[in-house]
């Protein structure tokens, strides 16, 4: 029977993301292009996260698709988080993430039991979940891990847990250069992650993260080999790590709704926000956003307010509202009336896929959160980069100094939390860097350039034959091979 071909077995596979908008969102594009290659793909999550997903699998289940979710109950009560905290977005004070994250850990023995009951082909984790390659090594499964971020990372984090370059740096501020790399890549010793340097409560969930990485099947990355090819190599050959470039996943929402409604339901009607875009020249608007999670204290965002109302540019600003926080509070007397017809001021959540996309946009001022970074990389845009905390330091060098599409502004201190303390950029600065990444000089035109050509090759990555295609397709012909037999 074809049933009992291996040709022709229909590969089941898990996937479990981060409960954080920024890990589920492109863990849920992967499954979906999982889905749309043959396999049977089951999210896992948890049952305040599960809405987040509804609407997108119901259409793609009326495309054939076979996607569906399994929610696992999340122990909050266990350890003491409040009810319905089931998301990083959702934890305010840092001593209530050590609570999230022993809930995050007692996931592991109802994900085995699902492993017994449906027996999945493998699984594709998030890296936090690094219990994920043990349960997975049970059942003879292969775990993936996903990061979330790209090539470019794992190998400068490699490269200062090798060589420690910052060790005899005494002070914060002076430049060294980090060994070992494809480029010349600069850092501070301040830019360093504290995990190096100091021990931490968190060094522990750091090696059992690598640890798991080294025993797990591979990792998928979000990337596409033309955007960081040295990088990949190194990852490969130097480092001897498998992975699978598969990305940018973003690309895989053509369908407008899709891209409209990625993540959370956006505070705006997206044709309002697309015809005040369609009334703005080609590249004359400046769109702002520090993502989902992060959260910029109000004296700063106040710096970048006056800057916005002195410079002449157009601009989408996406301002986010925390528990602790007055709406718009920290804007100027008069600010929404006074920028109406020059600045579009979005609170809460925006169709970022599909304002990057609009032929208005010139310019992308991010906190350089991977997700971002890389919409903002297909959209071929030039970027402001105000990196705010964990990896989006590395990110930002990536942009800055390897693709060189990006004007650095804002904190250079690694930061672990969400939420910014200080006021790391000035109204003159900021407005300077918008001036030099909007105007028509010779710089902002060859970073418009290389942005462009970036966009064009990240398309061409996920097309038939393109580089991620074939890795992706390489993947699935992989674990055809290795799936157990049928019994």
């Amino acid at each position: 029977m074809d049933s009992e071909n291996p040709q022709h077995h229909q590969l089941h596979g898990f996937f479990f993301p981060l409960m954080a908008y920024g890990h589920m969102i492109p863990m849920f594009d992967i499954a979906r292009m999982f889905a749309a290659r043959g396999v049977k793909a089951t999210i896992i999550t948890t049952p305040a996260n599960a809405c987040t997903f509804e609407n997108a699998i119901e259409r793609d289940r009326l495309l054939g698709l076979d996607i569906n979710i399994q929610i696992l109950p999340f122990p909050t009560e266990e350890v003491g988080l409040p009810e319905g905290c089931e998301n990083l977005n959702d934890v305010d004070v840092l001593d209530t993430i050590h609570a999230f994250f022993k809930a995050l850990n007692m996931l592991q023995q109802p994900l085995e039991q699902l492993f017994e009951d449906y027996q999945p082909d493998f699984i594709v984790a998030d890296m936090l979940l690094h219990w994920a390659t043990e349960s997975a090594g049970k059942f003879s499964i292969p775990r993936f891990v996903f990061h979330g971020t790209n090539m470019f990372w794992h190998c400068v984090e490699h490269c200062l847990d090798c060589y420690k370059p910052f060790e005899d740096i005494t002070s914060d501020t002076e430049t060294f250069v980090v060994p070992g790399l494809p480029d010349k890549i600069e850092m501070t010793r301040s830019q360093v992650p504290e995990h190096f340097k100091v021990e931490t409560v968190f060094n522990e969930m750091v090696q059992q993260i690598k640890d798991s990485e080294i025993k797990s099947y591979g990792v998928l990355v979000n990337s596409f080999y033309e955007l960081e090819p040295a990088y990949a190599d190194y990852y490969r050959n130097v480092m001897g790590r498998r992975a699978w470039q598969i990305g940018p996943v973003s690309l895989r929402n053509k369908n407008p709704v899709d891209k409209a409604q990625r993540g959370k339901q956006s505070a705006v009607d997206e044709h309002y926000v697309l015809n005040w875009l369609d009334s703005k020249e080609p590249n004359s608007v400046l769109y702002i956003s520090f993502g989902s999670t992060s959260r910029m204290n109000n004296a700063q965002l106040l710096e970048i307010a006056l800057a916005l109302e002195e410079q002449n540019f157009a601009f989408v600003w996406v301002i986010r509202t925390t528990k602790n926080s007055v709406e718009s509070s920290f804007l100027p007397e008069c600010f929404e009336e006074k920028m109406k017809g020059k600045g579009l001021i979005i609170k809460e959540w925006a169709p970022q896929v599909l304002i990057l996309e609009h032929p208005s946009i010139g310019g992308f001022m991010t906190h350089c959160g991977w997700n971002s970074t890389l919409e903002g990389v297909c959209a071929g845009v030039p970027m402001i980069t105000w990196p705010l905390f964990a990896e989006q330091l590395h990110n930002e060098n990536l942009v800055t100094q390897v693709l060189k599409t990006g004007i650095r502004v804002g904190t250079q201190k690694w930061n672990l939390w969400f939420e910014t303390e200080d006021v790391s950029a000035k109204k003159d600065e900021i407005e300077k860097a918008i001036n030099q990444l909007m105007g028509d000089g010779e710089e902002a035109k060859e970073m418009r350039s290389k942005a462009k050509e970036l966009g064009g090759l990240a398309r061409k990555a996920v097309e038939v034959g393109g580089s991620s295609y074939t890795e992706f397709t390489s993947l699935l012909e992989e674990l055809q091979i290795y799936r157990k037999p049928l019994t």
